[in-house]
């Protein structure tokens, strides 16, 4: 999950403007008016200075933690968990929800309007969708999701942020929160045959990018496309979930992370084009590609089912009802 560095205007010195800094990374990226610089702790994908290996040196407050993202999840070791309901996705299907796209230099940015946001799915409490943005690799030949299944990395990973809304976009006390963020992560992989420019909604999204090549730049996006439209394909009562942090420095370990099974089918073409066009700076800079961090180690995963114990528990019970009835007719 991405996110973007600040810094204040006026000056600080040691330990307090470091503190800044780690709480001004979340600020940035889930407000989208607050004010950026885009390198406060300069790290990037791409070069050995800078890469995912130094992360948790260059932002070693929280990227060398114990509860780290992405990670590999075994769907075999996943513990069933019968409280992992179905979510209540409100403004989802909004077809004005997507507000502005933006090439951030590390990754492309969809601010979402007021209003949208998500309930129900083991989560505490309501919760508001701020942004979604990408993570890939170099086409669909070299795939680039974060998290992977029982060793799968497949081409793209959508993420949608989301903040609790009790914290009314006050995303300071979110990032303090072991769970003030909850991420939704889908996984994207190429549709079968020889479609091209499917389906349409991304189709629409994809025909952005050639309006925000360089790093910085942004577009308005028309009404016309929903969140529903692109994560169509997907069956949202079926997830992962696991606690975790944000995949990019400074990795707050605040994130309730939801993996969804289904993946969105996407034709070659379009997928293709996040590697073929925007840049991580000017026209002249590399494309943005592997633009993802590498797999952190495991953490416990739940998903949907009933735990051993609680079948355990169930067929005791009713071994003993079976046992009384047979006791009673004999």
């Amino acid at each position: 999950m991405r996110l973007h560095s600040c810094y204040p205007t006026e000056r600080r010195t040691g330990a307090s403007k470091m503190n800044w800094l780690v709480v001004a990374f979340a600020v940035c990226a889930l407000v989208p008016s607050v004010h950026c610089a885009s390198d406060a702790i300069a790290w990037c994908y791409d070069q050995p200075s800078c890469n995912d290996t130094t992360w948790p040196v260059i932002a070693a407050n929280y990227c060398n933690g114990t509860r780290q993202s992405p990670i590999n999840i075994v769907s075999a070791s996943a513990e069933p968990d019968s409280s992992l309901v179905a979510f209540t996705f409100n403004n989802y299907s909004s077809t004005s929800a997507l507000k502005k796209i933006e090439n951030t230099g590390k990754t492309i940015k969809v601010a979402l309007g007021s209003g949208v946001g998500i309930s129900g799915g083991a989560l505490t409490e309501a919760y508001d969708s701020l942004q979604f943005h990408l993570h890939w690799g170099n086409g669909s030949a070299f795939p680039g999701s974060e998290h992977t299944v029982n060793g799968k990395r497949y081409p793209m990973e959508l993420h949608i942020v989301n903040s609790k809304s009790s914290y009314h976009g006050n995303t300071t006390q979110a990032i303090a929160d072991s769970t003030g963020l909850a991420a939704l992560g889908f996984f994207i992989e190429e549709m079968a045959g020889d479609a091209t420019g499917q389906p349409e909604s991304w189709r629409t999204l994809t025909s952005y990018l050639a309006n925000i090549t360089e790093s910085g730049q942004t577009a308005t996006i028309a009404s016309g496309i929903s969140l529903d439209d692109l994560l169509v394909g997907v069956d949202r009562t079926k997830y992962y979930r696991y606690l975790g942090s944000l995949t990019t420095p400074t990795c707050n370990e605040a994130v309730v992370w939801t993996v969804f099974k289904d993946t969105i089918k996407v034709s070659k073409d379009l997928i293709d084009l996040f590697s073929t066009t925007p840049h991580v700076s000017n026209s002249t800079s590399p494309l943005m590609i592997n633009v993802y961090r590498n797999i952190q180690p495991a953490q416990p995963v739940r998903t949907q089912g009933t735990s051993t114990s609680q079948a355990s528990t169930t067929c005791y019970s009713l071994g003993l009802i079976a046992l009384s009835l047979a006791l009673v007719r004999g």
